[in-house]
This record gives C-alpha cells, sequence and structure tokens, in this order.
C-alpha cells in the first residue's frame, strides 16, 4: 500500500500516482556495471598473463578483489534502486501528495484549491525518455520542485482535472 493511499483523509480517493523516472537509476546503474566489468577482469586474467609482472598475486586475492567489487557494484545499484523507489507522488481528488526518503522522510500535501500553478519543465532527452521537472506553486507563493518525474505531462493533466473536478479517466 503506498503512502498515499495510508494516508486519504474522509471522501478522498487516489486518482493517479507517479514514482521518479527509472533516469535517477542511470548513474547508480554505470557505475554498478563499471564495477562488474572489473570483477569480471579479475577473474579473467591471471598474475601469470601479465607481461612484465614482479610479484605474483595468489588467485584468492583476486577472487576476494571480485568479489569486492562485485559487492559494491550491488550496492550502488541497490541505492539507485531506494532512492527510486522511495519517492511517491500522487494526486487524489482533493490533494497533491508527495513523499520522498526512507530513514528522513519529506511529504508535501498540497490543497486542490490552493494550487495556483503547475508548470513542466522537460529537456530534450526527458522529452524522448518520458521525465521532466514539475514545479507546483500554491497561494503561499512558494514553488515545490519535483524533478526527473515519470510522465510530468500526464501528472499535470491530473492535477488539472481534479481541481476542474472532472471524473477520473481509465
Amino acid at each position: 500500500m503506498s503512502y498515499a493511499e495510508k494516508h486519504l483523509i474522509a471522501g478522498e480517493t487516489v486518482q493517479y500516482e507517479t514514482r521518479l523516472h527509472w533516469i535517477v537509476m542511470l548513474g547508480h546503474a554505470l557505475i554498478a556495471a563499471v564495477l562488474a566489468f572489473i570483477a569480471i577482469a579479475f577473474l579473467v586474467t591471471s598474475p601469470s598473463s601479465w607481461q612484465g609482472a614482479k610479484v605474483a598475486t595468489p588467485r584468492g586475492v583476486m577472487y576476494w578483489a571480485a568479489l569486492t567489487c562485485l559487492m559494491l557494484g550491488a550496492i550502488f545499484f541497490c541505492i539507485g534502486l531506494l532512492k527510486r523507489n522511495a519517492t511517491e507522488m500522487a494526486v487524489t481528488n482533493k490533494r497533491v501528495i508527495v513523499k520522498s526518503g526512507l530513514a528522513n522522510r519529506r511529504t508535501i500535501e498540497l490543497l486542490l484549491p490552493r494550487i495556483e500553478s503547475i508548470a513542466v519543465e522537460e529537456p530534450a532527452l526527458g522529452r524522448l525518455l518520458g521525465y521532466g521537472t514539475v514545479i507546483v506553486r500554491g497561494t503561499g507563493g512558494t514553488p515545490e520542485v519535483f524533478s526527473q518525474i515519470a510522465r510530468p505531462l500526464e501528472f499535470r493533466e491530473q492535477v488539472q482535472r481534479q481541481i476542474a473536478g472532472e471524473p477520473k479517466r481509465f
């Protein structure tokens, strides 16, 4: 059950939910891939094949180095996965709810009648891959910026539909 579903108020229903785009994991996945490549290199090469090597490295050290690289790669990948899955965004029939973080949680809840504007910024790559930044400005004037959201135009459309009082479209 998502954060928004757990914290609904009376008469409120979730109309739309989204998360961060997979692009937030790209850096973590690249680091993990490089570390996996290094681990494979450790396993494939043998110390006797090194030209000019004066010190023979025991095969067990190579296995431990490979295992360490694989573990670090897995940790980096899991960090990216946690970052992506720890952020939830939802539009209900009464509010916009955004929750980010696991240990340190940040939640933003904006009542629909208090939203003045909602802007979407999509870089060229974001338009191709389907991610962008959504900026929601409430009546207090403080903008709330949500970066690297999956399908930002759809998120904006859902907020606008709920403000206009249109029913949920399937």
